[in-house]
């Protein structure tokens, strides 16, 4: 029976394991000493949610499908139809091939076409990979004619082993945020006080977020910390200066969820041009970030 993920590609470096999927090669799983550290895709479904996904060549939603690429109209297909906007790129369906592996490594890589709405053609590989956590690096190629701009982001849901949701606390390295209407950009990043809950440590019993934010702190982890002190961390490169934070509420075994995304620009970003990065014919573009155990006491 065919596996809506494909193949499964498995690594591990001592108490460590990650698995990542062939198809939209997203994360399926990542282990530490047997806990989930993310949460992990069920067995012969898709990913609930867009958990794990990787979101390129845009992050996020792109309103009405519409925007402009030098002086030319371009017209996306409606991939949130319900909301008549195209979401989170054109790879989330995409083969990824496999093109290097070991133990604790494995690297796969997709082309985006040119097609209705998205001009030259981008090659995307990513590499997940096991030291201190894991590290997820991915370069995009221009390998067409014409330049093109670019963006990354990606769908990672944080847990701490079995800890409910609701009982543990969320610390954002975020210093501001972006109002969104119908989940779009609504007027410019407002500043976060440093002692915001979602800055200072936010228990997320209660809380209903879908909401963009701005301005992440480079060397600053975002953090969901357990009530034993626990933690998981995800980290970014000071590329990853936005990040959306979900949390639904019907992940498969484990309830409520809390997406972390990492994205290099902000929700309609074709539209508006904030935070693209323009690739030339040939040009070449990378960036990493990861998630890994909190191993000292949390930030406050």
């Amino acid at each position: 029976m065919f596996d809506p993920c494909g193949e499964h590609f498995t690594i591990t470096s001592g108490a460590q394991a990650a698995s990542v999927s062939e198809v939209g090669g997203g994360l399926r799983s990542f282990t530490v000493d047997g806990a989930h550290l993310t949460e992990p895709v069920p067995d012969g479904a898709r990913p609930p949610r867009g958990s794990g996904a990787l979101l390129a060549p845009w992050p996020n939603r792109v309103a009405g499908g519409r925007w402009t690429w030098q002086g030319k109209d371009q017209q996306l297909a409606l991939t949130e139809p319900a909301a008549g906007n195209a979401i989170h790129g054109l790879l989330r369906q995409s083969f990824f091939r496999p093109v290097a592996r070991s133990e604790s490594s494995v690297t796969l890589e997709a082309i985006v076409p040119p097609q209705n709405g998205w001009p030259q053609p981008v090659r995307v590989a990513v590499t997940y990979s096991l030291d201190d956590g894991l590290t997820v690096r991915t370069e995009a190629t221009n390998e067409g004619t014409g330049e093109i701009p670019f963006g990354l982001g990606f769908h990672p849901y944080l847990r701490v082993g079995d800890t409910p949701t609701d009982d543990c606390t969320l610390t954002l390295a975020a210093r501001a945020a972006l109002p969104l209407v119908d989940q779009l950009p609504g007027g410019p990043l407002e500043p976060l006080p440093a002692d915001h809950p979602l800055r200072a440590g936010a228990l997320l019993q209660g809380q209903r977020l879908d909401h963009a934010f701005g301005d992440c702190e480079p060397g600053v982890a975002h953090r969901l910390i357990a009530p034993d002190g626990s933690g998981t961390e995800l980290w970014t490169d000071p590329a990853f200066r936005w990040v959306q934070v979900f949390t639904p509420d019907d992940m498969p075994g484990h309830g409520r969820g809390v997406a972390v995304e990492p994205m290099t620009c902000p929700p309609d970003a074709l539209s508006s041009g904030t935070d693209l990065v323009v690739l030339a014919p040939g040009e070449s573009w990378s960036a990493s970030w990861g998630v890994r155990p909190v191993r000292e006491a949390p930030r406050r």
